[in-house]
C-alpha cells in the first residue's frame, strides 16, 4: 500500500513537472493558450501586463484559481483525491515560478503542438493514476456527483471564453493555434487514459462475494451480477457490471488486483447512462 502511494506521489510530481514545462517552454513565450484553468490562468496574467501593467505570473493565478475550487473538492468529493489534486496544482505553480519562461522555438505550430502533447502527457498519466490536475478535473469530479450531465460541456464553454477573449484581444491567429494544442492535448490525453466521463466495467470472477464488499467499501455504486460460464474450462463464474466515473477507475482496479487478480475485466467507454446513477 505504502509503495502505491509513493508511486502515486511520483507521477503526480512529474506530472506537474512537465505541465510547468509545457507552459514556460512552448505555450507561454508563443502566447498560445492552454485549456482549463491554466489557460485561464494564463490569459488572466496576459490581461493585468497588458491593461493594469500588473505583473501577476500564471503559476501564482493557477494557485489561487484552484484555492475555492480545491475547497468545495474536500466537501464534496473526498480527502484523498483533493490532497493528491491540489499537490499537483501546488507543484506545478511551483515548477512555474522556479523554471525560467524560455522560448525553445520561433515556430508557433511546434510551440502549439509540443506543449500540447507535453501538457498532455503530465495530465494522461496524473488522471491514470488516480489523482487529477485541478481545476476543471476537480469540477467535472463534483458535477459527475450531483448532476448527471456532460461535463464536456462545461469544458467547451470555458475552452470557448479562453479561445475567444485571446483571439479578439491578441489576433485570431493566436486562437486558432490554441485549437491546435487543445486538438493535440486530448487526443494524447485519450490515448493514455480516457476523456469519457463515464466507464462501464465488466468484471468476471470467481470471488464476487468477496469483490462486491470491497467495490462497496470504496465506492458508492451499484453493482449487477449475471452468471457467467467459461467456454473452454466449463468453470461456473459470476460477472459484475458496473458503471463508474473516469476518475473511480484507478480505485476500481487496485481494489480488483487486490481480492482478485486472476479476474478478468473490461472497460467500456459509456455515452449514456439512463435510470438510477449514484452520485454520492
Amino acid at each position: 500500500m505504502y509503495w502505491s502511494e509513493i508511486k502515486k506521489i511520483i507521477i503526480v510530481i512529474i506530472g506537474a513537472l512537465l505541465n510547468a514545462i509545457a507552459m514556460n517552454f512552448f505555450l507561454i513565450p508563443a502566447k498560445v493558450y492552454a485549456s482549463g484553468f491554466a489557460g485561464v490562468a494564463q490569459l488572466l496574467s496576459s490581461l493585468f501586463a497588458t491593461f493594469a501593467s500588473i505583473k501577476i505570473s500564471t503559476g501564482i493565478l493557477l494557485l489561487v484559481l484552484n484555492i475555492p475550487i480545491t475547497i468545495l473538492a474536500w466537501k464534496k468529493v473526498g480527502k484523498s483525491f483533493t490532497l493528491y489534486s491540489f499537490l499537483s496544482v501546488v507543484l506545478m505553480s511551483f515548477f512555474m515560478e522556479i523554471i525560467p519562461v524560455v522560448k525553445v522555438s520561433p515556430d508557433i505550430l511546434l510551440n502549439a503542438v509540443f506543449g500540447g502533447v507535453i501538457a498532455a502527457v503530465g495530465v494522461g498519466f496524473t488522471l491514470k493514476y488516480g489523482a487529477s490536475t485541478g481545476g476543471m478535473d476537480i469540477i467535472a469530479m463534483i458535477l459527475s456527483r450531483m448532476k448527471d450531465k456532460p461535463v464536456g460541456t462545461y469544458l467547451f464553454s470555458l475552452n470557448a471564453v479562453i479561445i475567444l477573449t485571446a483571439g479578439y484581444i491578441y489576433g485570431w491567429e493566436k486562437a486558432l493555434y490554441t485549437l491546435v494544442t487543445l486538438y493535440a492535448a486530448s487526443r494524447v490525453v485519450d490515448a493514455i487514459h480516457t476523456r469519457h466521463n463515464k466507464l462501464t466495467a465488466l468484471i468476471i470472477t470467481k470471488k464476487s462475494e468477496e469483490l462486491k464488499a470491497a467495490i462497496h467499501g470504496r465506492l458508492v455504486r451499484g453493482i449487477t451480477t449475471i452468471p457467467a460460464k467459461g467456454a473452454f474450462t466449463n468453470e461456473s463464474k459470476e460477472m459484475m457490471m458496473i458503471v463508474i466515473t473516469r476518475y473511480e477507475l484507478y480505485d476500481l482496479e487496485k481494489i480488483i488486483q487486490s481480492v482478485d487478480p486472476n479476474a478478468f475485466t473490461n472497460i467500456v467507454h459509456t455515452e449514456g447512462v439512463f435510470g438510477f446513477f449514484r452520485k454520492d
